[in-house]
């Protein structure tokens, strides 16, 4: 494990540094200021106050700033049920260099260095320092148990040379936050992201780009302000000029004209071909042998340790990274229920099992706080009927409320219509609101016209491990430029919901079973706090040990607030049971929580 951890630290780009608060910006202040990438992650007053309690003030800092940045990074899980480590290495090798993509280690700027301050080289396939050059951008995981998870390095931040001569600043674009966010990542402007652009930009020509952070509004909310195709002058009266001190992402060219970015509804604006963080593209790369998924989630997938042969429930499954985990861990022998609240996404998953091949994945449309369907008086006799000596047995009650039924009229016709289904014919008043359906087909709920069976829930005790990644305030995505939406309020509001469904989750796992619960968060109200609750509101719980063990310990003690609300986290003896990844330590992952608990014999 430490060979692993070890591994790991050597993709880390950066050594650890204090947040540095932006100064009120000078008109002839130094354009290597301005044309740079050093963004401040603004929050809430009320938030950052909770976090620096939480954290201490200078690892919060420390969290800001790694908030602000991708990983260095990109986790790739190959479908073993169809490929291997080795053949992916080669074949992402091949392809990635024929598509112009290289990493660029020299020129990351913090990177050569760990955080003792050794200087350490890249690791390849083979595990070996010393590999042809060729392949040191690529390499296998070491952590045990993880040899399918493949690493491709990225690099960044970079210096750009703008092209900034005085009194002729360099043609811009600005982009959304979440435009950004998505490039950051790899991903090319596309023509919804721009907000405004210089005059007289053609196809073809250089620009810079930078990113309009939201700015809070009269009426006390945030947003952009300014109207979508403002003509940007290079003066201090465009929008939000020193408010994009620092905020410089990248340099690319034109795809089409500056009228044909707010013309046309859709399509690539810029191709950037000189960017703050360079990390490859796997759009179309390998459908079907790799799945791009960050390390804590294929952790997460691991810490369930699913079984062949169980029955296993994802609750909150949306969009499949987990589930599909799940499954090939089972290699796709067994049962997964995928559920989500949401029609459009339960097609995603529905996409990504077929893309992957796997057929032990069953989805349904389900909320998750409605996931326990309690056993009724019919149920219960029709149990007694079928049970031994007169006992209720759940082999014998039907596993789900599912309704047999699509959220969608595809297969549609004037003829079927008139046919019974499960033996009953349609009444008038059905037949004519599916004529209405068929009349405005596909509806506004299913856009994505594929199948979906909706559920009423499942029986208590119906499934051997239950996976709740739950919903939550996704306060440890990277990268994340902006954060001032998220109050205490909310974050508590989550922590209620999150409460609900860990309940569900109690319900439906067997004695004997298993519970992980996770988020994408580095909010403790929502990750030791529900540890807490849970270990406290039902006694039959207790934590597990995770293999493999590569987050860091979570946090003792509490936190009071002044309008008397008051946390408890974890006590002294629990924080080594949980995984906590911190975006600001070598492993350089996304803040991420992971509890794992055996259910014992439940009370009845």
């Amino acid at each position: 494990m430490k060979r692993g951890r070890a591994f790991l630290k050597t993709l880390c780009r950066r050594t650890l540094s204090s947040l540095n608060h932006h100064k009120p910006s000078h008109p002839k202040m130094d354009p290597s200021e301005r044309y740079c990438y050093n963004p401040t992650l603004r929050w809430n007053p009320q938030v950052e106050a909770y976090f620096v309690k939480a954290y201490g003030a200078d690892h919060f800092a420390r969290i800001s700033k790694a908030l602000t940045q991708p990983s260095c990074y990109s986790c790739i899980r190959v479908n073993t049920l169809k490929s291997t480590s080795d053949s992916v290495i080669k074949k992402l090798s091949s392809l990635l260099q024929e598509n112009g993509w290289q990493s660029n280690p020299s020129k990351r700027s913090d990177a050569s260095n760990n955080s003792d301050g050794i200087a350490t080289e890249p690791v390849v396939s083979d595990g070996s320092p010393h590999a042809s050059l060729k392949n040191s951008f690529i390499s296998k995981c070491k952590i045990p148990g993880l040899d399918y998870v493949v690493f491709v390095q990225g690099s960044g931040p970079h210096t750009i040379d703008y092209g900034y001569k005085e009194d002729k600043p360099p043609k811009e674009v600005i982009v959304s936050r979440k435009c950004a966010e998505a490039v950051l990542r790899g991903a090319h402007v596309y023509v919804p992201g721009v907000l405004a652009c210089s005059a007289h930009v053609e196809k073809g020509e250089q620009v810079a780009v930078s990113v309009a952070l939201e700015q809070p509004g009269a009426d006390g909310g945030w947003g952009v302000g300014f109207t979508r195709g403002t003509v940007l002058q290079g003066s201090q009266a465009d929008p939000f000029y020193f408010e994009r001190n620092g905020l410089y992402i990248g340099q690319g060219i034109s795809m089409m004209s500056r009228a044909g970015m707010f013309r046309v509804p859709q399509g690539v604006a810029l191709d950037l071909n000189n960017r703050v963080f360079n990390l490859p593209s796997f759009n179309d790369l390998l459908e079907g042998e790799i799945f791009l998924q960050n390390l804590p989630s294929i952790i997460t997938a691991h810490a369930l340790d699913p079984q062949e042969g169980e029955k296993i429930l994802d609750m909150c499954a949306a969009p499949g990274g987990k589930t599909t985990a799940i499954a090939i861990l089972m290699k796709d022998n067994g049962e997964v229920i995928a559920a989500d609240r949401s029609h459009n996404k339960v097609l995603e998953i529905q996409k990504l099992a077929a893309e992957l091949g796997l057929k032990c994945i069953t989805t349904y449309k389900l909320d998750a706080l409605k996931s326990v369907q309690h056993i009724n008086k019919s149920d219960n006799q029709d149990a007694t009927q079928g049970g031994v000596n007169g006992s209720i047995q759940y082999s014998d009650l039907p596993k789900s409320g599912i309704e047999k039924v699509s959220d969608t009229t595809v297969g549609f016709s004037h003829a079927n219509l008139d046919q019974p289904k499960n033996g009953k014919y349609t009444s008038n008043a059905e037949h004519r609101k599916n004529m209405r359906v068929m009349r405005n087909w596909p509806g506004r709920n299913n856009t994505l016209g594929g199948r979906v069976e909706k559920c009423k829930g499942f029986f208590p005790n119906t499934f051997d491990r239950v996976l709740l990644d739950a919903p939550c305030s996704a306060l440890g995505l990277r990268p994340r430029l902006f954060s001032g939406e998220d109050t205490m309020e909310s974050l508590r509001s989550h922590a209620k919901y999150q409460r609900r469904m860990f309940d569900q989750a109690v319900q439906l796992v067997r004695p004997g079973g298993v519970i992980v619960y996770s988020t994408c968060t580095i909010n403790p109200g929502e990750n030791e706090t529900l540890v807490r609750y849970a270990l406290d509101t039902h006694k039959f719980l207790s934590l597990a040990s995770q293999h493999p063990k590569v987050g860091g310990p979570g946090l003792v003690g509490g936190c009071q607030f002044p309008d008397g609300y008051q946390e408890e986290w974890l006590r002294p003896g629990e924080e080594d049971f949980v995984q906590r990844f911190d975006p600001s330590s070598e492993l350089d992952t996304m803040g991420f929580f992971i509890a794992k608990f055996n259910v014992g014999c439940k009370d009845i």
